[in-house]
């Protein structure tokens, strides 16, 4: 699956994640809706007529909110070819903030505890799933058991540097812990050669899947 985030879609627009469903690729949209209900609805059903796969909100943006993006998806659904409405996620705290920086924002407790908290809120708020660090996989499994849908970001290989990740994990690490999906970014876009960094990534999940 193809990931489109802000940076393309802010210079490209829908452009690029048209191209990619039309010649039958999956996309993930990672925009990180967070407005007030309304215009998140909106958004939410622009993005499912676009066809893509998966999009996402923050969590932060509370119950009201994330109702009203899955409303909005199952809207832009209906005016699909396909008839198929596309997963929607919530992020829960974003992989590029420490517990520190959590404290600094004034969100109590640890970062676990945080993102269980959203995760749960997500759920009930009906969507499919989460976006959320490796670290908390397990918690968020405990909790809300192994039918909600994880997708991991701040995937780095053992021998790539962290950038301003702060909470990251290897792609064996990610899966043995039970994600669903893994985000794969700058290991493969900053590479020398990108297709290589691809492949040797690809070969590490089909190692980790056979001892999962």
């Amino acid at each position: 699956m193809f990931k489109v985030g802000l940076e393309n879609f802010s210079s490209e627009g829908p452009v690029l994640p048209r191209f990619l469903v039309a010649m039958g690729e999956k996309v993930f949209l990672d925009l990180k809706l967070h407005d007030i209900p309304n215009t998140v609805r909106a958004a939410a059903r622009a993005a499912a007529q676009i066809g893509v796969s998966m999009l996402n909100v923050h969590a932060l943006g509370g119950r009201k909110m994330m109702q009203a993006a899955l409303e909005g998806a199952i809207e832009g659904s209906g005016l699909r070819k396909d008839g198929g409405r596309p997963r929607v996620l919530a992020v829960t705290v974003l992989t590029s903030l420490a517990e520190e920086d959590l404290r600094e924002l004034g969100v109590s407790g640890s970062a676990e505890e945080a993102v269980v908290r959203l995760a749960g809120l997500a759920r009930e708020s009906g969507l499919d799933g989460v976006v959320a660090s490796a670290r908390e996989i397990a918690a968020i499994r405990r909790a809300l058991g192994s039918d909600f849908l994880i997708v991991t970001p701040g995937i780095r290989p053992a021998n790539v540097v962290a950038d301003d990740q702060a909470r990251i994990a290897t792609p064996t690490a990610a899966m043995r812990a039970g994600a669903d999906y893994l985000v794969v970014g700058r290991p493969i876009t900053g590479a020398a050669d990108p297709a290589a960094a691809a492949d040797s990534i690809v070969k590490e999940m089909d190692r980790a899947f056979v001892t999962c």
